[in-house]
């Protein structure tokens, strides 16, 4: 078994990261901004079936994604790293530069650490906005070979901060990285089961769908993954050979429109799913909504989009099988009723 670094360890896909690796033996390091985290990370954990003997494997430390100090430290003595932290807030920055700046010059200390310390492989935690946005309309799906055009007309901060990281990255290995090697995991919308409160935003699709927190079903169309399928990828691009210098779609199936989204959790989650709206939005309410919502002024270029993408590759070279969309989606609002994460049911 190696010692694994997982940057940003209280992080919604790096918390499932962690129960693999320590389920499967490793000893792991995870670093988080704040070390006040590390007892709430550890409780979430707990939660989950992490039990003593696991966590004894599991250590924290403090660094940040815009500071030099504590990445050193953090890679010493790792064979692997999963550079997962990443800035995804849920509302649109005011500058595009405070969601590239860090996701660029992060994914660079990490790189960095890793090839001063001797580090094996780096799994970068990329995602399908370094991929699919900036293109024209098209009917065949986006596989490892696309690149955002960071420069399109759909592309927001967030899109052009993940695909400036990757290209970062690998001009890196390029250049810089010596010994190192780098493996790229470029999720579509992660779902699945939530540890506790701090989540992707892609579930919030699923929290306000089941709150009734969204009057309808804006025309648009999501990729899905479970986010255990997503950190099980991740392992496997640490340590395969195949995965050496290469990137890697997560999708479990075809994309799906938002409604087809409610729809399976009107048919999955029975009375649970009294307020989820299943009927679709026109897209003038939804260009009209945005003149007050900044939230929603983000989503009006995919609005009527037809995307898909496929893992082929993934499956193919290193035999990961994802769960269904079905799956995926209803096990994320099992979890939040259990943790009582959506607003009680009126009677």
């Amino acid at each position: 078994m190696s010692t694994v670094l997982v940057t940003g360890g209280s992080g919604f896909i790096a918390g499932h990261a962690l129960l693999q690796l320590l389920a499967a033996g490793h000893t792991v390091r995870t670093t988080v901004r704040d070390l006040a985290r590390e007892a709430e990370v550890r409780a979430t954990l707990t939660a989950a079936g992490a039990g003593p003997d696991a966590q004894a494997r599991l250590s924290f430390l403090a660094a940040d994604l815009t500071a030099d100090s504590g990445w050193a430290e953090a890679a010493a003595g790792c064979d692997h790293v999963l550079h997962m932290a990443s800035p995804f807030p849920p509302a649109t920055p005011k500058s595009d530069d405070e969601l590239i700046i860090p996701a660029r010059d992060g994914a660079l200390r990490v790189l960095r650490a890793a090839r001063e310390a001797g580090v094996r492989r780096v799994v970068l935690t990329s995602s399908f906005a370094a991929v699919g946005y900036g293109h024209p309309p098209r009917t065949t799906p986006f596989t490892e070979a696309d690149w955002t055009d960071p420069a399109g007309a759909d592309c927001t901060a967030y899109v052009k901060s993940k695909t400036l990281a990757e290209r970062a990255a690998w001009d890196f290995i390029r250049t810089e990285g010596g010994g190192l090697e780098l493996s790229v995991v470029n999720p579509v919308g992660v779902f699945g089961p939530v540890l506790g409160p701090d989540y992707s935003t892609s579930i919030l699709v699923v929290q306000r769908l089941m709150d009734g927190a969204v009057p309808g079903c804006p025309k648009l169309h999501f990729g899905v993954v479970d986010v255990r399928d997503v950190a099980d990828l991740h392992l496997r691009a640490m340590t395969d050979p195949a995965a050496a210098g290469e990137r890697f779609l997560a999708v479990a199936d075809d994309f799906l429109t938002f409604a087809q989204i409610a729809q399976t959790l009107k048919r999955g989650m029975g009375p649970a799913a009294a307020r989820v709206p299943v009927r679709e939005l026109p897209n003038w309410l939804l260009h009209l909504a945005a003149l007050r919502d900044p939230a929603i002024r983000q989503i009006l270029p995919e609005l009527g989009k037809v995307k898909n993408a496929t893992s082929d590759k993934a499956r193919r070279r290193l035999g990961w099988t994802p769960r269904s969309n079905t799956e995926a989606i209803l096990a994320t609002a099992r979890s939040l009723v259990a943790l009582g994460l959506l607003k009680p049911l009126a009677g």
